[in-house]
């Protein structure tokens, strides 16, 4: 792959790649190891505030797995199996009920699982370009049910938030009370059955540009091992089509207390962020973790 050359002969730097090919070798469906009595399960008034979305989480492992790759992928479908006995309504599909609202159908389809190769390696991906980098290739697009699993196979070689986090949790908490949440779940049984997704989320907002701010600090990300070693690296990727933006932070894998935040906005917000937050937000670059 390309490099970027200097003048004082140092390591080249790789150049981020954003267009690449992911070729899919094998799709099947994984469902639960043991048989699932078919029901419908309705959605909450929560689940029905805003519109389906797809939320996408992916991993990038730095250790080779011992048994090699196809005993991975077996033991990945066959943890799958076991996990959806108890998380059956994973291998289910959302369809619409006869009050035109969606419904979950808990039917053992099963979760879509791919096995896939790129011509990239990870240290070249350009992470500035969510779209066209991960969507669609390191998180697979759902085509049906409720989820998809892919791993694929490539190379990887070898802040001080504290007062942030501090002022998020502030101003998170006047609104994280079970009267906040009480009104939320009135509001929309008033307004069933017509979607009721919230004006920030639809198309932003009229006065000026919106952003949402939800939180996955609690997501436990160095223990997602699947018996190769915790991940290196682990980000969201949340392309909902909204004129409104979306960060979405997550606790860095090295356990030193760092954040990963995927941010979705605008150019002109990102730069502004990495002006003036600069001491506390430092753009993602693979040497973090490489």
């Amino acid at each position: 792959m390309g490099s970027i050359a200097n003048e004082n002969n140092e390591t080249p730097t790789p150049l981020l790649i954003s267009g690449f090919t992911v070729t899919v070798v094998k799709k099947e469906l994984v469902a639960a190891a043991l048989p699932v009595q078919e029901h419908w399960l309705p959605q909450s008034n929560l689940d029905l505030l805003v519109l389906p979305l797809d939320v996408g989480v992916f991993f990038c492992y730095s250790t080779a797995p011992a048994g090699g790759r196809d005993a991975a992928v077996a033991g990945l479908k066959n943890g799958l199996a076991q996990v959806l006995v108890s998380y059956y309504a994973l291998a289910g599909e959302v369809v619409m009920s006869s009050s035109g609202e969606p419904e979950l159908l808990c039917n053992n389809r099963g979760v879509e699982f791919s096995e896939a190769y790129a011509d990239v390696e990870l240290r070249e991906l350009d992470l500035y370009k969510p779209d066209e980098s991960v969507g669609g290739k390191l998180v697979p697009r759902k085509k049906d049910g409720v989820l998809a699993v892919q791993r694929r196979v490539d190379e990887l070689d070898g802040s001080s938030l504290g007062q942030v986090a501090g002022w998020a949790h502030e101003f998170l908490e006047r609104g994280a009370n079970r009267e906040h949440f009480v009104e939320l779940i009135d509001w929309v049984e008033v307004h069933r059955p017509e979607p009721t997704m919230p004006e920030i989320v639809g198309i932003g907002s009229a006065e000026g540009p919106a952003l949402v701010v939800s939180s996955g600090r609690g997501f436990p990300v160095s223990r997602v091992d699947f018996g190769w070693g915790p991940p290196t690296f682990g980000s969201y990727h949340f392309p909902w089509g909204s004129t409104a933006g979306y960060v979405m932070p997550m606790p860095s894998p090295n356990g030193k207390g760092d954040w990963m935040v995927y941010m979705y906005m605008l150019k002109e917000q990102l730069e502004l962020i990495e002006r003036e937050a600069a001491s506390v937000f430092r753009p993602f670059t693979w040497d973090y973790v490489v």
